[in-house]
């Protein structure tokens, strides 16, 4: 099972770009603080943002729900990789009843990973 569940500020605006394949890609960073804890912060990326992506911006309040992914690629002629949030859903923390969703949505797909008896 891989899921994620941040809520957390964009520590800066998100940057849309259109891949080789067509697809679309929204990447921000994501700045989360528990207690009196140092803040975190991780890299997101957000496949296919429906339009309202276009207005999150800087200081936004969001939840994200999705999965860590690490990849691979080649650079400057070496390997490297980064690890970084897939989102599936991201919503602003103030629409209640979004975030809720989302939240329910997320603890959903891990009640049925340990129900269904699924592995790894």
């Amino acid at each position: 099972m891989n899921v994620v569940l941040m809520r957390g500020i964009l520590s800066r605006d998100p940057e849309s770009r259109a891949l080789p394949s067509g697809d679309r890609l929204l990447s921000f960073d994501l700045t989360t603080r528990t207690g009196d804890e140092p803040a975190d912060s991780a890299p997101v990326v957000w496949f296919e943002p429906p339009e309202a992506g276009a207005s999150l911006g800087a200081g936004d309040d969001v939840v994200v729900v999705g999965r860590v992914r690490r990849r691979w690629f080649r650079t400057g002629g070496a390997t490297q990789s980064r690890t970084e949030v897939v989102a599936e859903r991201v919503v602003l923390s103030r629409h209640t009843k979004r975030s809720r969703a989302t939240l329910d949505h997320a603890l959903a797909r891990i009640a049925e990973a340990f129900e269904g008896g699924s592995r790894p």
